[in-house]
């Protein structure tokens, strides 16, 4: 990437973004985040310059800097997407962290953060605006859907289909094949043994379905 990189997101998923395009040798331009207290300040020695709809800021994506979209709120990160592909007329570029090992056989959308230690198999995709955190491993044939987020040290196995806006917690394993529906929700150190429906929440080992 040869522009600098404007990141939209001045919280945790922000500063761990700044440390995976920094360690690839790009430059961080700067923050925006709408936390008004943050503006004029730094962050890893990076000015948080305004909110995310600081038009003067915004102008200069897609001309001088590229965007990335830190925010784990789907809600909030979808609209902030929105935004950048119908205003700016761009897609939010990827930070894949340079430890991460991702085979050449794997496919991978746009704005996806994918952070230390995670491994992409042969076969597998992952779409757009995904967040992957440290040692997730995303096996043969399994693909992810858009606004996916799986926490750290998770493994999905082979030939396992994820929906759109599927949560996975953290240290979660998804045996080979399962398709997880749209918007469900995987309790942190599940085992999940046998589908998951649509906008289903399930914990345990094995995994059951939480009763609302």
């Amino acid at each position: 990437m040869e522009n600098p990189v404007m990141i939209l997101g001045a919280n945790y998923l922000g500063r761990a973004a700044k440390e995976i395009f920094e360690s690839n040798g790009v430059v961080v331009y700067g923050f925006l985040d709408d936390d008004k207290k943050l503006h004029n300040t730094e962050i890893d020695e990076v000015m948080v310059l305004g909110n995310t709809d600081n038009d003067g800021f915004l102008k200069l994506i897609g001309k001088k800097c590229e965007a990335f979209v830190a925010v784990d709120e789907n809600k909030l990160r979808k609209g902030l997407v929105k935004m950048l592909q119908e205003v700016r007329h761009l897609q939010p570029v990827n930070a894949i962290h340079s430890q991460s090992v991702i085979s050449v056989k794997a496919n991978i959308g746009h704005g996806n953060f994918i952070d230390y230690g995670t491994y992409l198999a042969p076969g597998s995709s992952i779409e757009n605006h995904c967040i992957l955190n440290a040692r997730v491993t995303v096996g043969i044939g399994t693909s992810l859907g858009n606004f996916v987020q799986v926490g750290a040290g998770s493994t999905i196995n082979s030939g396992v289909t994820v929906g759109d806006e599927v949560f996975i917690g953290s240290g979660v394993t998804i045996v080979a094949g399962i398709t997880i529906g749209k918007g469900a929700r995987i309790g942190a150190g599940s085992v999940v043994i046998a589908p998951v429906n649509e906008g289903e929440i399930v914990f345990g080992n094995p995994a059951q379905k939480v009763k609302g």
